[in-house]
């Protein structure tokens, strides 16, 4: 666990430094945020924060090679983490391009579908699922390579669809690697398995780096991510997901979950944990596409109806509705993750607890404190 904690302060030390740099190249090559109608900025602001958070991951990773227990893993663990960390660089070069030159959605779509295919190129995919029982359903390689495209796009456009509001992308993503490398760490600690685990070791990383950023990127923002920056995350988070495809069987798994055997939520874990992790983009990704559909739009086209806007719509000010929304994600993720590895009475009184207060802040405070200034 400290040598996680160690790669968790690396990422997110590089990350806070180097976000100083990226800001400095995105202003020299004129990689700036422009205002525009659905925007919540009111200046110009810089790009380029997939740069420092690639940066900071980097860090990490070469950290954890040195260390005394990471560095004595079975050699896949390095070498599926290098994998992810190549094919994230590739995504966040199309993210940089985009940040400089606005690509259209074709080419980006194009280079986030090359990315997954590395993935899938160097083993980096969904191989098995359990099913109740004690088996597992094998996946033949078609059948893994679309699903892996799938997950690593539909993750990659979540998290570029909520970066929204200043810190809202990096808050919710951190929170998600942070409950990610919980369930990767348990899983592996509750069947006795080595906790040298590429998940954990990529969650621990990501959050870090998410941390790291959050102070330049947090209400008012000195710096964006940009594209290169929030494909960087749902890349590096759907790929710590995929790792974990056939590192436990259904019965390990099922182990883990609460010590029950007869549960079907154990069995399960490896496709819900991943799911609830990004659960609120995620929701905000297929209210997106239904609402532009019956429209007549294309999914892609952008609008101004996400739900970060209708938070302040409600009136949240912007620093509150970023914060609610991390409660939320939290919740969700950090709720699957605790209800499956220690379920009980009082894991579930906590969750309603939390759940209430969520709400309340939610629908609640806005009419109890007037409507704030969107500013504020």
């Amino acid at each position: 666990m400290r040598e996680y904690l160690l790669v968790f302060l690396v990422a997110a030390s590089v990350t806070y430094l180097l976000t100083v740099i990226a800001r400095e190249i995105a202003l020299r090559t004129g990689a700036v945020a422009k205002v525009r109608d659905r925007d919540m900025h009111a200046v110009p602001i810089p790009y380029f924060g997939g740069l420092a958070l690639l940066g900071g991951l980097a860090a990490a990773y070469f950290v954890a090679r040195q260390l005394p227990f990471l560095s004595l893993s079975a050699p896949n663990v390095f070498r599926d983490a290098g994998v992810v960390l190549i094919a994230g660089a590739l995504i966040c070069a199309v993210g940089v391009l985009d940040d400089l030159l606005e690509l259209d959605a074709l080419t980006k779509l194009g280079g986030q579908v090359l990315a997954a295919g590395f993935l899938i190129a160097f083993g980096v995919q969904y191989l098995f699922f359990p099913v109740p029982g004690g088996g597992q359903f094998v996946l033949d390689q078609s059948q893994a390579a679309l699903l892996t495209v799938l997950t690593v796009v539909a993750t990659v456009n979540a998290v570029n669809f909520v970066d929204g509001l200043d810190g809202l992308a990096a808050g919710v993503v951190g929170i998600g690697a942070i409950g990610f490398f919980v369930f990767s760490y348990q899983i592996a600690n509750l069947n006795d398995q080595s906790l040298a685990v590429t998940g954990a070791l990529l969650s621990a990383a990501l959050g870090g780096a998410c941390v790291g950023f959050l102070p330049h990127n947090f209400y008012p923002a000195r710096l964006f991510m940009g594209d290169s920056g929030s494909m960087l995350l749902g890349l590096v988070l759907s790929a710590s997901a995929l790792t974990l495809s056939g590192q436990f069987s259904a019965t390990d798994v099922t182990r883990g979950g609460g010590g029950s055997q007869a549960s079907l939520l154990p069995t399960f874990l490896p496709i819900i944990v991943p799911l609830s992790i990004l659960i609120v983009p995620f929701v905000d990704l297929l209210l997106a596409v239904i609402r532009r559909t019956r429209r007549g739009q294309m999914f892609y086209q952008p609008d101004k109806q996400h739900l970060h806007h209708r938070m302040l719509e409600i009136g949240h000010s912007h620093r509150r509705a970023v914060l609610i929304i991390w409660l939320w994600a939290g919740l969700i993720g950090f709720g699957t993750v605790i209800a499956s590895l220690y379920a009980s009475p009082v894991t579930w009184i906590a969750l309603a607890a939390w759940l209430l207060a969520t709400v309340a802040l939610t629908f609640v405070l806005p009419r109890v404190s007037g409507l704030d200034p969107v500013e504020a």
